[in-house]
This record gives C-alpha cells, structure tokens and sequence, in this order.
C-alpha cells in the first residue's frame, strides 16, 4: 500500500516503500525499478540517499527493523518492571506480552516478520547486524534473568535452547494468527499467554509458579 499521502520526505517514502517490496519478495527478487516506481521517485533520489539496492536494504533494517524491535523489547522491559518481584514465570509472561501484546500494528507486524523469515531463509549482512544489535544482547538478557531459577548443572547451550523454544514460541504466535481457527481478538490472545506461559514453565521444570497475574 503506498503511503505517499503520509510521508512528506522523500527519503522515508522511499524507505517505506522498499520495505514493503522487500518483505513481501525479498531482496534478491526486489529490482531498484520497481523500488523507484513504487516511491513515485526516479533513479537519481535513491542514489542520492542510499548510493545502491544494498545500502537502501540495509537502511530499512536499521531504521525501520530495528526502532520497531525495540519498541518490542521496550514492551518487554516495562512488564518486568511493574512487577514486584521477578519470578521465572514474569519473565517468560514478559516475553510472551512483548510480542503477542507487543506495541506493533497489523501492518508493522507483518512486515517486521516477514523480513525476518526472509533473512532466516537467505541471510544477508542485515541478519548479521540484527543478531549483533538486536537478538544477542535479548538472548543473553533473558539469560541472565533465567539462569538463576535453573539447575547449577544446566549448561548454557541448553539454557540457550529452552530460550531459543520460547522465542520461537511467541514468533510463531504473533506472526500465524489464525494457528488453530480461532480469531486473534483479545481474549485468545490472553489464551495465548497463558498457554506460553504454561508450556514454557513446564519445559523449564517450573510449572509450579503459574501466571502471573
């Protein structure tokens, strides 16, 4: 959907425009043509602002990718502040709010996944940022919030594995939203965080704390 009517600098209608194009194809498919005849901009404005296909494709991850990932781990943060004591079960809840609850819109998440299930398919020097800026520093948060509520003996591949299956859990999710026939209003998705919640504890071996409220 264009945007053109909402986006008076040229740059960003550029960058929104690429964005859709690359979410919905990917970057290989994606030509600069199409790129420029979506933006209502010719040649010279992309190389003005971006110089090649590769520079405006790695500006979308971080201008557009990256601010929305951290309103996500924002969403993430807030909750576990709220609370009055951080319990394994408030975390995993935290993870599962971000993103099922998450401050995304329809459209933003969809683009958002979509360009991250691209990059997992054929990745480019964008997933190497995103795991430098983004996924690393979450895992290894979400690490140090865990590691305290699991066994001594655990080894950190292993924890790392049972964060790898809650995140997963919650990308799924958020990006599938009609997984079992059911609409994603409100209420299911309050089901939702349960049931992560739930499953999580219980691969977790701390089924006993349940949700917290």
């Amino acid at each position: 959907m264009a945007r053109t009517s909402k986006v008076n600098i040229p740059r960003e209608r550029i960058l929104y425009e690429a964005e859709a194009l690359f979410a919905a194809r990917g970057f290989y498919a994606v030509t600069i043509r199409e790129i420029t005849q979506a933006a209502h901009c010719n040649l010279a404005s992309v190389n003005y602002h971006f110089g090649n296909k590769k520079n405006l494709y790695m500006e979308v991850f971080r201008c557009l990718w990256k601010p929305r990932a951290n309103r996500i781990l924002a969403r993430f943060d807030s909750f576990l502040a709220e609370r009055k004591e951080v319990t394994l079960a408030a975390i995993v809840q935290a993870v599962a709010e971000a993103f099922i609850r998450g401050p995304l819109s329809d459209d933003e998440r969809l683009r958002h996944s979509q360009l991250m299930i691209r990059e997992l398919a054929r990745p480019t020097e964008a997933f190497e940022m995103v795991v430098a800026d983004v996924i690393g520093p979450f895992q290894r948060k979400l690490a140090e919030l865990i590691r305290p509520f699991m066994a001594k003996e655990m080894g950190q591949l292993a924890l790392l594995l049972h964060i790898q299956s809650i995140i997963s859990m919650v990308i799924h999710f958020n990006f599938a939203r009609n997984p079992v026939g059911q609409g994603y209003d409100a209420q299911f998705k309050d089901e939702l965080v349960a049931h992560v919640v739930q499953f999580s504890l219980t691969g977790l071996n701390g089924a006993g704390e349940g949700v917290v409220q």
